[in-house]
């Protein structure tokens, strides 16, 4: 049963017939409820479906980071959500059921301040990645305490070294410690930054592909 609050244009909570009444971030919603789909495993469904588990995989381990990389983007969606919509749309390739992700077109952090410049990754030493970047703290917008948000995902073992605010932009260079089990393994390496209050990012760059070290 549902039931209405503040008359029928304001808040409405439940079910009334085919009509679902609820609240979400304090924003009030109706919709209809759909009519019996005739063939759930529609072509379309189907396809629909590996897309968001082939991109599900790869954010679950990056979870609360991209809850950060994404706030400024959650408007009526979740920062995470936010960033499933962005990597669905643009780092997904293959066709269907052979999808894979474009690592390169992946963002972890999305804003408006200058991006990371010349970045690059190495690992010369067991289970340590080094990253460098070029200090470009004198663009407009940027300053040379802007915090470093880092990832080393791992898709072998699909986890991830997730860092954030232990280095800053005037740093050009920060090392961070893998676990063990990553030696030998392929990572992908992204490079974001956010201001020193937090609340501002800029795009996260793909920083590199590279084999951990053993």
């Amino acid at each position: 049963m549902g039931t209405f609050k503040q008359g029928v244009f304001g808040g409405f909570s439940g079910a009334i017939g085919n009509v679902v009444g609820g609240s979400w971030k304090g924003i009030n919603y109706m919709r209809i409820l759909p009519s019996k789909v005739s063939n759930p495993n529609s072509d379309r469904q189907l396809d629909q479906r590996m897309k968001f588990a082939v991109i599900g995989r790869f954010l679950k381990p990056l979870s609360q980071f991209v809850k950060i990389g994404f706030k400024n983007y959650a408007i009526k969606m979740t920062a995470y959500n936010a960033a499933m919509a962005y990597n669905l749309h643009y780092a997904i390739d293959g066709a269907y059921p052979n999808y894979t992700i474009n690592y390169a077109n992946v963002m972890v952090t999305c804003g408006s301040l200058p991006p990371a410049l010349n970045q690059a990754v190495q690992s010369m030493t067991a289970g340590i990645v080094d990253f460098s970047w070029t200090d470009n703290s004198t663009e407009i917008s940027a300053s040379p305490l802007d915090k470093t948000m880092l990832v080393v995902y791992n898709p072998l073992k699909n986890q991830a070294v997730c860092v954030i605010d232990e280095g800053i932009r005037a740093d050009s260079v920060q090392t961070i410690t893998v676990p063990n089990s990553f030696r030998g393994d392929q990572v992908y390496c992204y490079i974001g930054f956010i201001t020193p209050d937090a609340l501002e990012l800029s795009n996260s760059n793909y920083a590199g592909t590279i084999a951990i070290a053993n």
